[in-house]
């Protein structure tokens, strides 16, 4: 199997041995699944399949950001506990995954669960001499890991512009380099905080992803990926705090899904231009919603639009009344080995159904149960 390394910045052989440990980042809950977050774990749970399918085990971990700014500034918003706001969406988000047939996660753990990880894990990098203490709060020394931006191959500029477009703040006055970025930080009056030899406070959003990797998956994993946003700076971030700490490799392929768009704008949660899974669920079945999603190559970017629903399940009533079979799945099998090429084993499929031939092997590579 070849896939695309973000770090290499090429399609490369996928060397894994029998067990395939792999992290993806998962949701803040403080909102509903929508479908960027669908497309991504898609694609993740199609990876676990076809691994599967070459007779590995797979263990993949998702995470719950359960404490951070947003899930804090939205449950003030809404006069709620966060944990209750965490658990109210973590449940939707769960049945809507389940809905559309995705793998049971190996493990789904929480920031909130790991604290003492996380203080250990702190308490690691300073010892490593790769973090300091400032303001209440520690911070990692980016000048201190001279290779931090393997992950992303950023140029500085380009990092400092990410890091104040997504939540870096470059402008903390209690940084010795604006991309130095947090482990530890003070709490804000009426935020949850934890004790620790630094004072009261709570994690950085980077550091609970590197602990709990640690803890569920070992120090070095096979895989990590989530949205190709997270790129910089989390995993980057990550990928060297991590590093720092235990002084292994942290991550052997590093794999980022495309964003989704709505009318050429990428859907975010601050933006508001969402498409939800479970009003998709209302309307439509789960597997022509996974169709509509798996006909684009993970990688890319791509839009929404109103037509990719009935293309869809018109595509599903076509393989059904072709039935089962082992028709395809030789060509499926190459497709999804090559860079995970969902479009071309559907594309795959639909000749095989056309021809008259039972694709429901195929099909069930992509998750489909016909």
């Amino acid at each position: 199997m070849r896939l695309f390394d973000t770090a290499r910045r090429a399609v490369v052989a996928l060397e894994v041995g029998p067990l395939v440990k792999m992290y993806t980042c998962g949701i803040t809950p403080y909102d509903a699944a929508h479908l960027g977050h669908a497309a991504t774990y898609l694609a993740y749970d199609v990876l676990q399949r076809r691994l599967r399918d070459l007779g590995h085990e797979t263990q993949c971990v998702r995470n719950v950001t359960d404490v951070d700014d947003d899930i804090l500034r939205k449950a003030r918003q809404l006069g709620v506990h966060y944990l209750d706001l965490a658990a109210e969406e973590v449940g939707r988000f769960d049945a809507d995954m389940a809905a559309l047939g995705l793998l049971p996660a190996f493990s789904e753990p929480r920031a909130t669960s790991a604290i003492p990880d996380i203080l250990g894990f702190i308490g690691m990098v300073l010892e490593s001499g790769h973090a300091y203490r400032s303001g209440g709060g520690v911070y990692f020394d980016v000048s201190s890991f001279e290779r931090f931006g393997q992950v992303s191959g950023y140029d500085r500029d380009t990092m400092l512009q990410l890091a104040a477009e997504r939540g870096g703040n470059p402008d903390d006055p209690n940084k010795r380099d604006p991309l130095d970025f947090v482990l530890w930080q003070p709490s804000a009056p009426g935020e949850p905080f934890w004790d620790s030899l630094w004072g009261p406070g709570r994690p950085g959003w980077h550091i609970e992803c590197s602990a709990l990797s640690m803890r569920e998956l070992g120090e070095t994993i096979d895989l990590h990926g989530g949205g190709s946003d997270l790129i910089f700076p989390h995993h980057e971030c990550e990928a060297a705090q991590s590093e720092a700490a235990t002084g292994s490799v942290f991550v052997r392929h590093w794999m980022h899904a495309g964003m989704v768009r709505l009318d050429g704008t990428k859907m975010s949660k601050s933006l508001g231009n969402l498409v939800f899974v479970h009003d998709l669920l209302k309307d439509w079945e789960p597997a022509a919603i996974r169709l509509a999603v798996l006909v684009h190559h993970y990688r890319q970017d791509w839009d929404w639009t109103e037509r990719l629903m009935p293309e869809a399940t018109a595509r599903l009533r076509a393989w059904r009344q072709a039935g089962a079979g082992s028709g395809a799945l030789d060509e499926v099998r190459a497709a999804l080995d090559d860079d995970l090429d969902t479009g071309r084993a559907i594309g795959a499929i639909d000749a095989a159904a056309a021809a008259g031939e039972g694709v429901g092997n195929a099909a069930g590579l992509l998750g489909v149960s016909l």
